[in-house]
């Protein structure tokens, strides 16, 4: 997998994370090249999905930080990663409209998850609407 990246300056890299080799201990492998560097790092399977975890994280925050006037829209229009406005982080992971009714599976920051059923017509307080 490979992404484009950059700094703090601007300066643009590609980021590549790749199994590592079959023999020997597991790793994955991570590799960032710009115009005249070339870092390679690697960490276990483990450190990878920590690092998953930390990067979406801090990238909700992120979104979080520049978030507008929280705003109300109808059950029926949820979308998956829609965050409810409150207290607790409560992302949107499913929302299926059944007649007048909309069943919401909302997900929590600490990763569990529940469904709500809701008349079509409420009003769901967001913080921030799924990005585009």
């Amino acid at each position: 997998m490979s992404i484009e990246i950059s700094d703090t300056e601007g300066r643009g890299a590609r980021l590549e994370v790749a199994p590592g080799a079959t023999d020997g201990p597991l790793r994955v492998g991570i590799r960032i090249e710009g115009r005249s560097s070339r870092v390679s790092w690697s960490c276990s399977p483990a450190a990878a999905r920590a690092l998953a975890a930390v990067l979406v994280a801090a990238a909700a925050e992120a979104e979080d930080a520049r978030a507008v006037e929280p705003v109300t829209v109808k059950a029926r229009e949820l979308l998956r990663g829609d965050v409810r406005d409150g207290d607790r982080r409560m992302t949107v992971e499913a929302a299926r409209t059944d007649g007048a009714e909309v069943r919401v599976t909302w997900t929590s920051g600490a990763g569990r998850s529940w469904t709500q059923t809701y008349d079509a017509e409420a009003g769901i307080r967001l913080r921030r609407r799924r990005s585009a």
